[in-house]
């Protein structure tokens, strides 16, 4: 309507039965609207839920290792480390020590540069291995943003149920159950 002044604009509000919003109160002048204002703050409540929703916090999980780490164990932790990267998460690794081998900080720094070159693809170091104490500390960052892992891990979710609407009938167990069965173990051989 352009500008108009304020008592007309009033008028106009009463005529057809609307609210006049004041919407944008930092412009010169500022920007008004004829519309339902119970309406007005509904749509902005949702629209501040949903920012809210897709916001994201920074969390930082912590894996503990030791400097003589047994290979399934360092397997099962960095297990751990991937699955944090992956869904954005900032992962602390922390190497303690204990007794003499507080002598040998060559161990964990090795362990600790062998666990970053295995999930370099998911993350990158965000602050270089530092001795603290009794501990050696490194800070892993992922590549993908926290926001980036929530919206793939929804859309995986959303096409697992797709799937499970497409395919009623077909639970898991039958899934298993067609899988073609495991090769024979090999025999073993005589000593």
């Amino acid at each position: 309507m352009g500008i108009v002044p304020l008592a007309k604009a009033l008028e106009l509000a009463q005529e057809y039965d609307l609210d006049l919003v004041e919407v944008a109160a930092n412009a010169r002048p500022p920007v008004c609207k004829l519309m339902d204002y119970g309406k007005f703050k509904y749509e902005s409540a949702m629209k501040a839920r949903e920012a809210r929703k897709n916001q994201a916090h920074t969390v930082i999980k912590e894996m503990k290792l030791r400097p003589k780490i047994d290979p399934h164990d360092y397997d099962t932790k960095k297990g751990h480390v991937v699955r944090f990267l992956k869904q954005g998460d900032k992962v602390k690794i922390t190497i303690m020590f204990r007794g003499r081998e507080q002598s040998r900080p060559e161990l964990g720094y090795r362990l600790l540069q062998r666990l970053a070159e295995d999930v370099q693809d998911l993350g990158f170091v965000e602050s270089n291995p530092k001795q603290d104490g009794r501990n050696m500390i490194m800070v892993l960052g992922p590549h993908k943003k926290k926001t980036e892992a929530m919206a793939e891990a929804r859309q995986a979710q959303e096409a697992r149920k797709a799937e499970a609407k497409a395919n009623p009938g077909r639970s898991q167990n039958a899934a298993d159950a067609e899988a073609p069965a495991e090769a024979p173990a090999e025999e073993p051989a005589e000593a």
